[in-house]
């Protein structure tokens, strides 16, 4: 309950950002990052699957692909655990970030497209290279800039603590 408020920011910002109507342009995994680098494995798992389900049942759009995404980008959470527990520099996040991508656009790209659509492996690489582009640069983008500020600004300040939070709302009602 200490970091409520943390994790009700982060995923605020999740599920305002993926709103905005630019395809493959998603923040889970530069957000998710800096919660598995500050409380490990759990964290990152945890605020990836509120995060995700979060947004597809207010969107209504929970289905199949929510199982098949949110299943993977909690696996890319549990290695964001151990990734970033030594370190926590802006380039890790950009490297690890890379690597996500690579792994997410994989699975759930070049996956789904021969398992479910049962398209060839050319078809499908082909339609995912403009695809995994567009995501690389958008997650390298977000990297360098949303998950050192939500780190600092957020997960590290005491002041968002669930606490502090609640007695500077009461302050401001006069409780």
């Amino acid at each position: 309950m200490k970091n409520f408020f943390k994790y009700a920011a982060g995923i605020f910002f999740a599920f305002l950002f993926r709103l905005i109507p630019i395809p493959n342009v998603e923040p889970i995994m530069s957000t998710m990052m800096p919660y598995a680098k500050r409380w490990g494995v759990f964290a990152g798992v945890l605020f990836t699957f509120l995060a995700m389900i979060t947004f597809d049942l207010i969107t209504g759009t929970l289905g199949f692909w929510s199982l098949l995404t949110i299943g993977t980008y909690c696996l890319i959470a549990v290695f964001a655990g151990f990734f970033f527990k030594n370190r926590g520099k802006v380039k890790h996040y950009v490297v690890f970030a890379v690597i996500g991508t690579l792994f997410y656009d994989a699975v759930t790209g070049l996956g789904v497209g021969m398992l479910v659509f049962n398209q060839t492996f050319v078809q499908t690489l082909t339609m995912q290279i403009p695809f995994t582009l567009i995501h690389l640069v958008s997650n390298t983008l977000l990297a360098l800039l949303v998950s050192p500020a939500l780190y600092k600004w957020v997960l590290k300040n005491p002041k968002w603590e669930a606490s502090k939070v609640v007695a500077y709302f009461k302050k401001i009602v006069g409780v």
